[in-house]
């Protein structure tokens, strides 16, 4: 019905923006940017003042959460449901895909006859069909995986000049990783049909690591640590100057913050645009030296893990005064909010996330009573040898939040009134509050515990993605997702967990480096910058032959004349399969897998 409304207004020359009064969006979400690292919430080294004064005209969301990691929040926010419903709970390891059946706040933009767009790190799936092309973005600017260098990534991309993926191809971009995006989006924005609103989703790779940024931005962090020596003295130099960029990468998406808003003011977009600035996870540096009174970082269940600034602006959006609302709030409900707020259908899967849009708009004076679980499947143990998840998903790494309360991994209980910095258990105390959230949790954990462990599978074959590469990082259950553990050589291996979409020949090229790398399969490479100025040396592996088994089907084969990969071909018929490769020595043991496998059906 929307569409058809749409249809009349363009044909009567209206705008269906003022027409139906929808807004615009812009939703910006940083990466591993915590709570603390605005001026406005205290930061003694960091001045963010267009951020500030973003916060100083929104409505603040002050115990709003996420999950302690990046995957997790992405695919929340998405999807409006918990992280184990939707698969996308871990940030590599086969465990980033978000369940191909799930409508996104992209599809439901795009079905109420809005513009879609995308720009920075998507970190929900690199192939079909979990790409964000796929997934209800019309416009899409991004890298793979979970970091610019990660192993899909672009070879030795560095956050400048990179090679990013647009429509579905790769495309060399001018200036800085965060000015990139910001300046694309607004590109984006300016070449609009102007008959139609937008949604743009930001999602940013700053300030994760590797911690690149332009030199100038280092020289204000720089000046305040020496008019505030007392903050960083505890820290080893090495850490310091960590910190130093990673608050100088906080600076420049502060003033990328600025330029957007001369922009939307400029092009007459400001009052008539929502605009949303969260985060995707606590801090990566805070507790070294400031976490804005709260315990925990990224990865932790602790407050600082997951609780992230979080700022809503419309002007013209009767949402009253700019003002802090201090109700228990989660990701997952800022699609079912803006779906009522942009006059959006909802997605027709089950939610966990309500809408907020009553209580921003001072309708209601308080959110209905509620318990929130924030859970996600860890990392793997440092040395564990079958580099395997630290958890499985699991309901013992559970933090469920209660008005005051935080019932951690079954254990502990902490009342954050008294006790912010969440140094008491105070479980002994307060029986009945643990019985009251432990069955919440357990309540939860039966509804998802049968089927939250099920892979899901890469589609290869298929006219919107072939040929293809696969890479390691969604070898199921095994975490290899940095080039620099390519660079290294890491010894593991894995499985794809893979559906053949058309019957056809199938040819898989073996690799340990990516094509445009132009190494061969045994060869080393000169050292790079992996961060800071650090180098490391690509070594050497002594790879002699390769060999694959997907279904029933196994063979062995040598380097091809190139001496950069190994072609096998097999014929395959639709179906669900588990793909493995073998990178071998002369004698045929096993080094490691195939890093990388192209993939083509002819």
């Amino acid at each position: 019905m929307r569409l058809l409304l749409i249809t009349l207004w363009l044909y009567l020359g209206l705008n269906p923006v003022l027409a139906a009064g929808q807004p615009n969006v812009i939703l910006i979400m940083s990466d591993d940017q915590g709570y603390g690292e605005l001026s406005c919430h205290g930061n003694p080294l960091l001045k963010t003042p267009h951020l500030d004064r973003l916060a100083s005209e929104s409505v603040r969301l002050t115990d709003f959460h996420v999950a302690p990691m990046c995957t997790p929040t992405r695919g929340q926010l998405m999807t409006g449901q918990d992280a184990f419903r939707n698969a996308a709970m871990n940030v590599s390891s086969g465990r980033t895909l978000l369940r191909p059946e799930l409508q996104t706040m992209a599809d439901q933009f795009q079905a109420a006859g809005y513009r879609t767009g995308m720009f920075g790190k998507w970190h929900l799936g690199d192939n079909y069909p979990y790409r964000p092309q796929d997934r209800g973005f019309q416009e899409t600017l991004w890298f793979p995986s979970s970091h610019i260098s990660a192993v899909p990534d672009y070879w030795i991309n560095d956050y400048f000049d990179d090679t990013y993926l647009h429509n579905g191809h790769r495309v060399k971009q001018t200036g800085y990783c965060t000015d990139v995006f910001f300046r694309e989006m607004q590109n984006w924005i300016r070449t609009r049909d102007e008959s139609l609103p937008f949604f743009a989703y930001l999602p940013l790779n700053a300030p994760h690591g590797p911690l690149y940024v332009p030199n100038h931005y280092r020289r204000p962090v720089e000046a305040a640590l020496r008019e505030h020596p007392e903050v960083v003295q505890h820290l080893k130099p090495q850490r310091k100057k960590a910190l130093i960029s990673y608050l100088a990468m906080c600076a420049n998406i502060d003033e990328n913050i600025g330029k957007l808003e001369q922009f939307l003011s400029e092009s007459k977009l400001r009052d008539d645009t929502i605009v949303i600035f969260l985060t995707d996870n606590g801090s990566t540096m805070g507790p070294d030296y400031f976490n804005a009174g709260m315990r925990g970082r990224k990865v932790t269940l602790w407050e600082g893990g997951h609780r992230v600034p979080c700022f809503i602006r419309w002007p013209h959006g009767k949402l009253g005064p700019a003002r802090d609302l201090n109700d228990l709030t989660h990701v997952q409900d800022l699609l079912p909010t803006l779906a009522e707020l942009c006059e959006l259908p909802l997605p027709e899967q089950r939610l966990d996330g309500i809408s907020l849009a009553p209580r921003l708009r001072g309708e209601v004076k308080s959110l209905p009573d509620r318990m929130l679980v924030v859970n996600y499947s860890r990392m793997p143990i440092v040395g564990n040898k079958k580099n395997m998840f630290l958890a499985k998903p699991r309901k013992e790494g559970a933090a469920v939040l209660w008005k005051r309360w935080r019932w951690l991994e079954n254990r502990e209980l902490y009342d954050l009134t008294s006790d912010p910095l969440q140094k008491q258990n105070v479980a002994e105390q307060h029986p009945d509050v643990v019985a009251r959230m432990q069955t919440h949790l357990d309540q939860w954990w039966k509804e998802l515990q049968p089927h939250v462990a099920e892979p899901q599978r890469v589609i290869i074959g298929h006219a919107a993605e072939n040929p293809s590469m696969l890479t390691a990082c969604e070898w199921l259950d095994v975490f290899v997702d940095q080039q620099g553990q390519v660079r290294r050589g890491i010894r593991r291996n894995g499985t794809w967990q893979l559906t053949i979409a058309e019957a056809g020949n199938y040819e898989f090229e073996l690799r340990r480096w990516p094509r445009e790398s132009g190494l061969k399969l045994n060869a080393g490479t000169p050292a790079v910058k992996v961060t800071d100025g650090q180098l490391a040396e690509g070594v050497a592996l002594p790879v002699a032959k390769g060999r694959l088994k997907i279904g029933s089907f196994e063979a062995t084969a040598k380097p091809d004349a190139n001496g950069e990969s190994i072609t096998i071909e097999t014929p395959l018929q639709p179906g669900q399969l588990e793909l493995t490769t073998w990178l071998l020595d002369e004698q045929g043991q096993e080094i490691c897998g195939a890093y990388y496998v192209y993939v083509n059906r002819k």
